[in-house]
Formats: structure tokens, C-alpha cells, sequence
């Protein structure tokens, strides 16, 4: 049984992982609009992952005996300034999601809660992997500057990401 302290966290950090899934669907809305398709898939397969990230903990809270409580969704911006700005943006959110994941198992730790601790595990390493895949975009991004046909090449490359998708061990 989870205590109401984890249950609480839980919810919040819920609430934050369908923010940034509704963030990244207002990022692929301002690439198509900017007729970056590449830049557009790219960012709407981060909606897939972070509506994937949710429902893990959405689940994970349901089977641990929590009660899920859905809070209201912030709107997200719809104008990011430039492609550059967008990647930046999603890297400030991503070492924002990050901090909130730590501050998760901090909970878990102060808890006791040991089989939330391990379920926080895979998060915490998903978001290295996030923050070092963006990280790289926006050196290249702030390396081509503004060479259209370099911005296109980054285009052409964003479009080749796999969907996401959930492995049988990943639960």
C-alpha cells in the first residue's frame, strides 16, 4: 500500500508528465506551422514517450493501491521564437522534469517506499538519455545557425526517429 505522501507526489508528478506531453504536441504544432516536418515528428514522437511515461505511473500508482486524482493541465505556449528557441525550451523542461523525478525519490527515500524506489529507477535514467538527446540537437541547431540547407539536413535527420513505444520489460 502506498502512503498518501507518495500518492500525493505521484499524482503531481502525473499532472507534469501530461504537461509535457501536451508541450510537445504545442512544439510539433509550431514546426508544422514552420515547415520543419522533421522538427514536427521529432517532437511529436516526445508526446508519445511522455503519454507513455504518464501511464506507467498513472498504472503504477492504481496497482500500488494509490488513488489517482487527474489536475487541471497548464496551457502550453504556442509561439517558441525559432526552431533553436523550441529545442531550448525542451531542454529547460526536461531538466525541469528531471529535478522533479529526483524530488520523486527523495519522497520514496523519506517514505521507505522501496518498490518505488526501484519502479523511479527507470525514470531517472530515461531522463539522462532525454537531456543528452536534446542537448545534442540544440548544439547542432546553435552550430548550423541560421544555414538553411544545414537546418534542413537537422530536418531530414529529426524525421528519422522510431515511434515510441514500451517493451515488454519496461511494463
Amino acid at each position: 500500500m502506498i502512503t498518501k505522501n507518495m500518492e500525493k507526489a505521484l499524482n503531481g508528478q502525473i499532472n507534469k508528465e501530461f504537461y509535457s506531453a501536451y508541450l510537445y504536441l504545442a512544439m510539433s504544432a509550431y514546426c508544422n506551422k514552420n515547415a520543419m516536418p522533421g522538427c514536427e515528428h521529432w517532437f511529436r514522437t516526445q508526446h508519445d514517450e511522455e503519454v507513455i511515461h504518464m501511464t506507467k505511473m498513472f498504472d503504477y500508482l492504481m496497482q500500488h493501491g494509490g488513488e489517482v486524482h487527474l489536475l487541471q493541465i497548464d496551457e502550453p505556449p504556442v509561439d517558441f521564437g525559432s526552431i533553436l528557441q523550441a529545442f531550448e525550451a525542451s531542454l529547460e523542461h526536461e531538466q525541469f522534469i528531471t529535478k522533479s523525478i529526483n524530488e520523486l525519490l527523495d519522497v520514496a527515500v523519506a517514505e521507505k517506499d522501496h518498490a518505488t524506489q526501484v519502479f523511479l529507477q527507470w525514470f531517472i535514467t530515461e531522463q539522462v538519455e532525454e537531456e543528452a538527446n536534446v542537448k545534442e540537437i540544440v548544439d547542432r541547431l546553435k552550430l548550423v545557425g541560421d544555414n538553411g540547407a544545414a537546418l534542413m539536413m537537422i530536418d531530414d535527420k529529426l524525421s528519422l526517429r522510431a515511434a515510441a513505444t514500451v517493451a515488454a520489460d519496461e511494463g
